[in-house]
């Protein structure tokens, strides 16, 4: 079993990077170039949307969310791109890191801090 799993998660990975180059990729339609522009650029991200040292929910978008997403996105790509796109995936190995996805996820975190914070500022300035 652990032998399957970690092949789901090479296979995962690879999927990845091939959706990498679908999504610049001409052939590949515009509402699927946003979908798989945003997996992609999630998956490659350094920070979580749901922070890892939550107990289950942190594990919950790498097992359920991420695989969802990439399944769905290549069932948008058209069959003869997605060829070439893990082909080309295949002979460049590795994994791109979207840095303007992980200033966007961090934005969202300190968005989030913040209005808790104002939250619990006005909540605590109502009880005085």
């Amino acid at each position: 079993m652990l032998d399957r799993l970690k092949q789901h998660a090479r296979r995962l990975k690879a999927d990845t990077l091939a959706l990498y180059y679908a999504a610049r990729h001409p052939a590949t339609p515009w509402y699927a170039k946003l979908l798989v522009a945003a997996i992609v650029a999630y998956a490659c991200s350094p920070i979580d949307l749901i922070p890892d040292f939550i107990p289950v929910l942190g594990l919950l978008d790498e097992l359920v969310l991420l695989p969802a997403g990439i399944a769905l996105a290549i069932r948008l790509v058209p069959g003869p791109v997605l060829q070439e796109c893990r082909a080309r995936a295949a002979e460049a190995g590795g994994k791109p890191v979207s840095l303007v996805a992980a200033i966007v996820i961090g934005a969202a975190w300190l968005l989030l801090a913040g209005l808790l914070l104002a939250w619990l500022f006005a909540r605590f300035e109502a009880v005085r």
